[in-house]
């Protein structure tokens, strides 16, 4: 039987061990898999501005993406919004990638043995995962809100996954990732804040099991990649 861990924010990243699940449902990992799903070459999980803009300069044919606090970060391409970006922006791009919470998690989760990254958008994929790989242990690690606060969609998230880990996957999820606009996600339906978090990146962030494959750390000598596995 596979020991499942619950870890929250950055503190509960750099306790993580086994195979460990980064979740960040509002935006950064939601995004990662519509970003593969238009048909990016490569995505980049970076911790600092400053080293993704290094990559940057490094890498031809990239594009910045990221925020800080919700907001597109000054001389970045886009912010961390999937309804933002379009396959013909991104097609064929490396997406080097900054959040103030999701990549985070990537950077600080040293004690890991392996490293995927968690949204309700591939929540099962990660399920099945995880089953035909077995470990002996699992970490799901809920980011929060800037990797400081609970956020209830990253809790909610990491529930899921573990009921169908457990084999009594949650019979209720349809309605509870609808309650988020009221619990959660309140800040994507607030006119002030439309500019930073439009509308429309929650219905994309709470479509669950839209796709069918996870996504991967791996590390080379420029840093982290994420990369997409098909199951």
């Amino acid at each position: 039987m596979t020991k499942i861990n619950v870890y929250s924010l950055i503190e509960g990243a750099k306790q993580a061990k086994g195979l460990t699940v980064i979740i960040d449902v509002f935006r950064a990992f939601s995004l990662e898999c519509y970003l593969y799903d238009m048909g990016v070459n490569l995505i980049r999980p970076v911790g600092s501005i400053e080293d993704a803009i290094k990559l940057h300069e490094e890498i031809p044919n990239s594009l910045l993406i990221g925020e800080r606090r919700g907001k597109k970060i000054e001389g970045f391409d886009f912010g961390n919004s999937p309804s933002s970006v379009s396959r013909e922006l991104v097609e064929g791009k490396t997406i080097i990638h900054t959040t103030s919470a999701g990549t985070q998690g990537i950077v600080n989760a040293t004690q890991a043995s392996e490293i995927i990254t968690g949204s309700l958008v591939n929540a099962k994929a990660i399920a099945e995962y995880i089953m035909e790989k077995q470990p002996e242990e699992v970490s799901l690690v809920c980011m929060g809100n800037n990797g400081t606060r609970p956020a209830a969609e990253d809790e909610l998230c990491a529930e899921y996954i573990k009921s169908i880990l457990e084999g009594k996957e949650l019979e209720d999820i349809e309605q509870r990732v609808q309650q988020l606009q009221y619990h959660g996600g309140e800040h994507f339906f607030n006119k002030d804040t439309q500019e930073i978090f439009p509308e429309p990146d929650f219905w994309l962030c709470i479509k669950y099991n839209r796709f069918p494959f996870i996504i991967q750390i791996e590390r080379d000598e420029k840093g982290f990649i994420a990369r997409r596995k098909d199951l």
